[in-house]
């Protein structure tokens, strides 16, 4: 391993030991690892798997052709047909939500430490029931009460913010591959004195928040896309910014590079000025590829997904009994960035990734966005290095496995690895991809809709 490798490697295995030398945290990882034990032990959890017959109040509308609740609210289920010209060359189901929800949250120095307000949360598709969740996760049904639950904790802090306070306020995309367009508010904000404590509320620091991620299915996908926002760059150097500036990736962010910049937005409008590419909405019966059975809608031929229906019990969230259909997952994608030393400083290799149900049509992604599908394209160079180097076990500074969103998908998790490699290993790059300092995708991350959720998910994993 090169001396940047064993840096890097030093950096992200931090031990709990280590953390706690260096700051001043009000819990010990040891306490707040046992306090989530015991609020999944005493949670009790029931969802068994129903037609959608039976998932009332949700139904299919005939004349509409989507899957919907009978008010009309939370969520709809459409077809969403992808052309290239006149010839559809793809078609599945999507979820429509129009409304932009909260992932937000709260922050404070606590013993000169920063500290962040975080949530031991259950959603219903939850692979391990609780996980470690912002401040307040929620709908804008929940937060005006359409559900008819009790309205979220602490949900004024975020709707009467003062602008000196917040550090974070991004509307950010979700995963295009499932959503159509959709997008929630990403929101740090900072309180001058610590919140007390609940039975759900924990307070933690970010380098613990970041242990927890290196163990499977602890940090929901909220908390890591809320924290990955949090803009290092124009921070600058002040001490009272709630991070550490000491380690190796915090220093390359100040080498911006225009050339970076310049020639990621020149790939994505050329991709939105010049694709034939679209997408329609359609009914659900359009969709010929897909079927209802065994209580499902499945895809004809192997797939990433089906959908399927729920009747579900939660203790302890704003509604404790109801039903609803879920995106199920039919195997684990592979979401992979690599990164290299290029003349002192850390690069990291993105590609432009246009989805169906993308806002804008193409975000940047990371280097590898490899879902579970049976028929798939052949692999090109980039791909076919790193599952070589995967396979092979070299150069992999992190892997773990991260659950996707539990509140409208089933038990979906993905693998999740940043690989460091010689830059020399890959010269002859295709079509879409670019290396990019973390400086340059840090700033982006300040801009609505340029860097997906699977890239910025993959940057929460390091240490900074």
């Amino acid at each position: 391993m090169s001396t940047l490798d064993d840096r890097i490697f030093n950096q992200i295995l931090d031990t709990d030991d280590i953390a706690e030398a260096v700051e001043n945290p009000l819990h010990t990882y040891a306490d707040l690892n046992d306090w989530l034990k015991e609020r999944n032990d005493k949670t009790h959890v029931e969802i068994r798997h129903i037609a959608l017959d039976d998932c009332k109040p949700w139904l299919y509308d005939e004349e509409q052709g989507c899957i919907r609740n009978e008010d009309n609210t939370f969520f709809q289920i459409w077809g969403l047909k992808q052309f290239t010209g006149e010839e559809c060359t793809h078609e599945q189901p999507v979820i429509v939500q129009d409304e932009i929800g909260f992932l937000g949250i709260i922050t404070c120095k606590i013993n000169d430490t920063w500290h962040y307000l975080m949530q031991a949360k259950i959603e219903p598709g939850n692979v391990n029931v609780v996980q470690i969740s912002p401040t307040l996760q929620a709908t804008k049904s929940n937060f005006t009460g359409k559900h008819g639950g009790r309205i979220p904790e602490y949900l004024d802090h975020f709707l009467h913010m003062d602008p000196k306070d917040i550090i974070v306020d991004q509307i950010q995309s979700e995963q295009s591959s499932r959503f159509l367009k959709k997008r929630n508010r990403n929101v740090i904000v900072r309180v001058q004195e610590a919140l007390p404590e609940t039975d759900t509320h924990r307070w933690m620091t970010l380098r613990q928040i970041k242990q927890f991620m290196r163990c499977d299915n602890m940090v929901n996908m909220d908390t890591r896309t809320v924290l990955s926002c949090i803009p290092y760059v124009l921070m600058g150097q002040d001490s009272d910014v709630p991070f550490q500036n000491k380690s190796y990736f915090y220093k390359s962010a100040w080498n911006l590079n225009r050339k970076t910049i310049v020639e990621l937005y020149h790939g994505i409008n050329d991709y939105k000025m010049l694709s034939d590419s679209r997408s329609e909405m359609v009914s659900l019966a359009g969709l010929e590829s897909w079927e209802m059975k065994d209580k499902e809608l499945c895809c004809k031929s192997d797939y990433p997904f089906r959908v399927i229906f729920c009747d579900i019990t939660i203790e302890g969230r704003e509604v404790t009994h109801w039903r609803q259909p879920l995106f199920a997952s039919n195997g684990r994608a592979v979401f992979g960035l690599i990164c290299c030393d290029d003349e002192g400083i850390l690069k990291f290799l993105v590609k432009l990734r246009p989805e169906p149900g993308c806002f804008d049509g193409v975000e940047i992604g990371p280097t590898i966005q490899k879902e579970y599908c049976a028929g798939e394209s052949e692999e090109d160079t980039v791909e076919k290095f790193f599952f070589r180097s995967l396979k092979e076990n070299r150069g992999i500074l992190i892997d773990t496995v991260l659950s996707e969103e539990g509140g409208r998908f089933y038990q979906e998790e993905n693998r999740n690895v940043i690989l460091s490699v010689d830059k020399n290993d890959l010269t002859d790059l295709p079509d879409g991809y670019v290396w990019s300092d973390y400086g340059t995708l840090n700033i982006l991350t300040q801009i609505n809709n340029c860097l997906n959720i699977q890239l910025r998910n993959l940057l929460s994993l390091l240490e900074l």
